[in-house]
């Protein structure tokens, strides 16, 4: 294939979660196929986690210092780097900084991809968004629920597309056969950043029934922590029978080996776009539980084997695990089989192939 043009990845986030983690993956995805540039925020996590890693496997990497969202430091300093690299191609990751990046971008021909992985609440067709998302290529949405969401509330420009590409799996799981040891506990596992909307409460609520039932059982929060949320985690254990089976474990660095040992996915978030970690659950086999809304009844739809509870109901998500539970010594040919389409719908050839067709 041709090389494309040099392509700037920018992703300003302060935190490190599932975004963040898609920006430093895609930039590796592409970087056979264009000269990249990664543009980070100068002391964030993904700046600390990463920048090492990718600066030994021949990636660029520059940092921008700044406090607020809209600033004359990412103005200036991205036109920069825009300018001394001679960059066509920008992938952003994000949307409060996009009205910084509007200037920093006006007058310059830029090949200008936005990529949307959460649903967003609050409608941007007023007319300074309108202006802002003008000059936007290509909105690139993880899912068909995000492009829906998209299409909704996000002003397009005359020459603006919008493109559904999945994201791909980080390694390539063999099939492990799962059964039931009675004689350890059941090992339940949840992977996101440790905050509101996630569904943290709900999934140490939904535990209560296997508790009742005397199995035992340890439920494992995976993810990097957000203080104000541990200390609501904190205070809804302090009262709780069996709070000593939940553990925080806090940012892992790579918690597929979590999901290797792991029995149960269960991520009853309150709204995803896409979760990485929950494909990464579903080739590995493990029997996934989680509410029904947003982008979980497409992944059913899609055809992949869920239990879904009814969105925000505990009571259906303990019957919904409970079931999970049992399945796991039942029809086992259904499990094998999301591993199956996950390996084929979530492939690196097809992500690449679908990045590299929006790109000059």
């Amino acid at each position: 294939m041709k090389p494309k043009e040099p392509t700037a990845i920018i992703c300003l986030s302060p935190y490190h979660g599932g975004m963040e983690m898609d920006a430093i993956r895609t930039a590796r995805l592409l970087q056979d196929y264009s000269e990249i540039t990664v543009i980070l925020k100068k002391g964030s996590p993904s700046e600390n986690h990463y920048r090492k890693t990718l600066e030994q496997d021949g990636l660029s990497v520059s940092t921008i210092s700044f406090h607020t969202a809209f600033s004359l430091s990412i103005i200036f300093q991205v036109r920069k780097l825009i300018r001394n690299n001679r960059i066509r191609n920008v992938i952003f990751f994000g949307s409060s900084e996009l009205r910084s990046l509007f200037f920093a971008f006006l007058g310059l021909n830029i090949n200008l991809a936005i990529r949307h992985g959460t649903t967003k609440s609050r409608s941007k067709k007023d007319p300074i968004h309108q202006l802002i998302y003008r000059h936007v290529r290509w909105h690139i949405a993880i899912c068909k629920h995000i492009a829906s969401n998209v299409k909704s509330i996000i002003p397009f420009g005359p020459r603006t597309q919008l493109r559904i590409i999945y994201p791909s799996l980080r390694h390539n799981p063999t099939f492990q056969h799962r059964t039931t040891d009675t004689t350890r506990p059941l090992r339940i596992v949840h992977v996101s950043r440790v905050t509101g909307g996630k569904g943290h409460i709900d999934a140490i609520e939904a535990c209560k029934v296997i508790a009742d039932n005397g199995r035992a059982f340890e439920l494992l929060f995976i993810g990097e922590i957000d203080a104000a949320f541990k200390h609501i985690i904190d205070t809804k254990l302090s009262n709780l029978p069996y709070s000593e089976n939940i553990r925080l474990e806090g940012f892992v660095p790579n918690p597929i080996r979590i999901l290797e040992t792991a029995d149960i996915f269960l991520f009853p978030s309150h709204g995803e776009g896409l979760s990485n970690a929950f494909i990464e659950a579903l080739a590995q086999g493990l029997p996934c539980v989680a509410y029904n809304n947003t982008s979980f009844p497409e992944l059913a739809e899609l055809g992949f084997r869920l239990w879904l509870a009814s969105d925000r109901n505990t009571t259906d998500l303990q019957e919904k695990l409970l079931n999970a539970i049992a399945y796991l010594d039942t029809h086992k040919k259904y499990i094998r089989e999301n591993h199956d389409l996950a390996i084929s719908l979530f492939s690196i050839t097809r992500e690449t192939h679908d990045y590299l067709s929006i790109l000059q």
